[in-house]
């Protein structure tokens, strides 16, 4: 009897759950994280900036978890720079930090060593990271440092 009775509970409340989860809100953006539109807005000011030096770049934004959030290739820019931009935002988002970190590419799975990634800073709260890579280390900070200030 008991055998025929644990498995009907089980399906009951396993019914009742996913009621229970259907009618929930969905999930809201957390304060401390970047937002779509604020990612995009640095996207926007950090290709402002690219094309003004006549440099195609790879920029990546990604959010205060180092999860990419945005991306973008122009025209151009150098295929293998894709992996570099990413690692450059991951890597100033893990340590907090914009500026060269030699030594840190044996760490953590491949990170990058040189500038072209930085902070972005709401409300003196740090909510994700740009990385920019296709031209030189000071094109790709350019770069970084004016989509970043975009959201200041």
């Amino acid at each position: 009897m008991l055998k025929r009775i644990v498995p009907l509970v089980l399906a009951l409340v396993l019914c009742a759950g996913l009621a229970q989860a259907k009618t929930k809100a969905p999930a809201t953006q957390l304060p401390g994280d970047l937002t779509l539109a604020e990612a995009q807005k640095v996207l926007d000011a950090a290709l402002v900036k690219a094309k003004a030096q006549g440099v195609p770049m790879n920029i990546a934004i990604v959010d205060a978890g180092g999860n990419l959030k945005a991306f973008v290739r122009q025209d151009g820019a150098f295929i293998g720079s894709i992996d570099v931009s990413t690692k450059k935002a991951v890597t100033a988002r893990c340590f907090d930090a914009g500026q060269e970190l030699f030594g840190i590419e044996a760490t953590n799975g491949g990170l990058v060593i040189f500038g072209g990634g930085e902070l972005l800073v709401r409300d003196n709260v740090i909510v994700g990271a740009i990385g920019v890579s296709g031209g030189s280390v000071a094109e790709d900070t350019n770069v970084a440092k004016a989509g970043a200030a975009a959201l200041k």
